[in-house]
């Protein structure tokens, strides 16, 4: 499966799993899957502004997020988690604080608890809202694969 792809998909399992209803900035949909149904996988929609988590096939949640804003750029493909820290500050910009941090790439991206306007504001970080940033946090794990898809 691509990123572009797993995007798509996951904008109809949203509707499939959670009905019509639109997720507004800051806020996100959770519903119990059992663990046993598969391993977590991150999907990030940019077109969307939506962040997803899956259990095998199986959607578990969606949130809204805000990714980076022009010129910068939130990188697309196929990532996985390489680093969590509950609590970390930017090195790149003025010490901002990025709670929930789970880094996908060398260069800083990552993705975490922050300012959810639900369209592009960032540096090319993915922020969360700051509950779904801590309940990611807590089910995912080094090496979780996160795709991202236009």
């Amino acid at each position: 499966m691509t990123a572009a792809s797993a995007a798509s998909i996951a904008r109809q399992d949203m509707f499939d799993a959670f009905g019509e209803d639109t997720i507004k900035p800051g806020q996100y949909l959770w519903r119990d899957v059992p663990r046993d149904a598969g391993e977590e996988r991150v999907v990030i929609s940019l077109s969307d502004q939506l962040a997803y988590l899956y259990r095998g096939n199986t959607l578990v949640a969606a949130a809204s997020i805000s990714t980076a804003k022009a010129p910068k750029i939130t990188p697309t493909g196929i990532f996985t988690i390489l680093e969590k820290r509950p609590m970390y500050r930017s090195k790149k910009y003025d010490n901002a604080p990025m709670p929930f941090m789970q880094r996908i790439d060398d260069y800083g991206i990552a993705m975490h608890a922050g300012y959810n306007p639900g369209e592009p504001a960032s540096h090319g970080c993915i922020r969360l809202p700051a509950k779904f940033a801590s309940k990611l946090y807590q089910v995912t794990g080094v090496g979780t694969p996160v795709l991202i898809g236009a």
